[in-house]
């Protein structure tokens, strides 16, 4: 994969992961109940996504030459 798709893909996932844990925030400080603790997880789940990807993104930029 060319190295700018590498790093473009890799910011999009950092607004994202960013975002999500902004969400998160704002979830966890309502009062709980059924529904937050699945949006809680499923927020969870997703930034554990973000990070594994953006993990993976900043490997594969590191093996493309510059």
């Amino acid at each position: 994969m060319d190295r700018q798709v590498l790093i473009a893909r890799k910011q999009e996932v950092r607004r994202q992961l960013e975002q999500t844990r902004r969400e998160l925030t704002h979830v966890e400080a309502q009062p709980a109940s059924w529904r937050n603790r699945c949006a809680i997880s499923a927020l969870q789940a997703k930034i554990e996504r973000l990070m594994a990807e953006e993990y993976w993104l900043r490997l594969e930029i590191d093996r493309t030459e510059k």
